[in-house]
């Protein structure tokens, strides 16, 4: 059986995030920790027909958005990458739950990538030393957005994750973090941050 036609076993996750791409989605929290954020995690473009591309399905890349916005994110398509899902921290601490937006940004996004995640941030799990993954993961199954088990590892690394996200907290590099309402403020801010792309990989 091809890898393509591989049944998925209850409860094996449909995504891991990368390195990269679970640092910037905490820099970006802590950088507007008053407000809620969204973004937009990048996966690799399908392969071409009869190439079956493994599960689970690698979010390699991060898109910070808006800040203190319901505003809908554009359909932006990123060099090789295709937007892969959508992730949101609300404003309140004890809030990890999607609301309609979130809801409908991600399902936009489920009609054209099959394993679009919903990413939610647990903000109470939001720390400086980085103990514990922030993310809660929904799927989208039976026309709903379903929590998955909290305790499976959604990162492709997390020791790597939550030492690199640690250390980048620590040296404030989320003041140098740049979203699409940074860009959208000054064209010169680059939204894909390649400073700090260029930290992680300096730190793996």
């Amino acid at each position: 059986m091809t890898l393509e036609g591989r049944i998925r076993p209850p409860g094996e996750a449909r995504m891991k995030l990368s390195t990269q791409a679970y640092c910037k989605l905490v820099l970006d929290g802590a950088k507007y920790p008053h407000c809620a954020v969204n973004g937009l995690p990048g996966g690799p473009r399908s392969p071409r027909r009869g190439r079956p591309r493994p599960p689970p399905a690698l979010f390699v890349d991060f898109v910070p958005l808006y800040h203190g916005s319901r505003r809908l994110p554009p359909m932006m398509e990123k060099n090789s990458y295709v937007i892969a899902g959508y992730y949101q921290a609300n404003e309140r601490i004890k809030d990890a739950s999607p609301n309609q937006v979130a809801e409908k940004v991600a399902s936009r996004i489920a009609e054209g990538f099959s394993d679009t995640a919903l990413i939610m941030v647990d903000n109470t799990k939001f720390t400086m030393e980085c103990i514990l993954p922030a993310v809660h993961v929904y799927e989208h199954h039976e026309n709903k957005w379903r929590c998955k088990d909290p305790h499976y590892d959604y990162c492709e690394d997390w020791s790597e994750a939550q030492r690199i996200s640690a250390s980048l907290l620590d040296s404030r590099s989320y003041e140098t973090l740049v979203d699409f309402d940074n860009h959208l403020d000054d064209i010169r801010n680059d939204w894909t941050n390649p400073e700090i792309n260029k930290a992680v990989l300096h730190l793996c």
